[in-house]
């Protein structure tokens, strides 16, 4: 990947991809899309999101813009309105809200079982936040208790991350433009 990404970055063949940030409410979706952003472009005092925020972000390949999505009951019911658009999602879980982790398998599984998503081969990210927390489950244990493991038909990946300090974040973003950017050579490959 590492050439590619230079010769597309010195041609000016940044691809666009939408991406979808779900989760429930303060599991750190907002942090975690500012801390990508450049440090010039990040803000300083993060505030919940209502409805959504459209963010954007560059790796050295690609240019992304992301959907993050308010994670609060009573705007859920909006995320299902951007499932077309989306190329991606990253599904952020507070690994230390033990007793919340019911309702996110829940919307995980409505999510996976929507029309819009269910027989496309879109990536999903996940991001096992707040290791920081002294009670935060291993990012193994938050698989286990999403039941990842029965996700057959897409890639995905789960990350241990901190997103107050940053750890965690790259290697996620590394695996997801990578996913993208397999699935472009795919489909120019189908076309040939």
């Amino acid at each position: 990947m590492g050439l590619f990404d230079k010769l597309a970055g010195w041609l000016g063949l940044k691809k666009e991809v939408n991406v979808l940030c779900l989760g429930l409410d303060n599991s750190g979706k907002t942090t975690i899309i500012n801390r990508l952003k450049p440090s010039n472009a990040q803000v300083q005092d993060i505030v919940p999101t209502i409805g959504f925020s459209i963010e954007k972000f560059k790796t050295s390949s690609l240019s992304f813009t992301v959907f993050d999505m308010s994670g609060q009951g009573r705007y859920r019911n909006l995320w299902e309105h951007y499932y077309k658009e989306g190329q991606a999602i990253i599904f952020v879980i507070d690994s230390a809200d033990k007793l919340r982790m019911v309702v996110a398998k829940e919307e995980l599984d409505t999510l996976l079982n929507h029309p819009d998503i269910k027989h496309r081969r879109i990536p999903i990210l996940f991001f096992a936040n707040k290791m920081d927390m002294r009670d935060a489950l291993t990012s193994v244990k938050v698989s286990q208790l999403l039941c990842l493991e029965n996700i057959k038909d897409k890639p995905w990946h789960i990350c241990a991350t901190n997103a107050l300090t940053g750890d965690g974040l790259q290697e996620g973003v590394d695996w997801l433009q990578d996913q993208i950017m397999q699935s472009n050579q795919n489909n120019a490959n189908m076309r040939a």
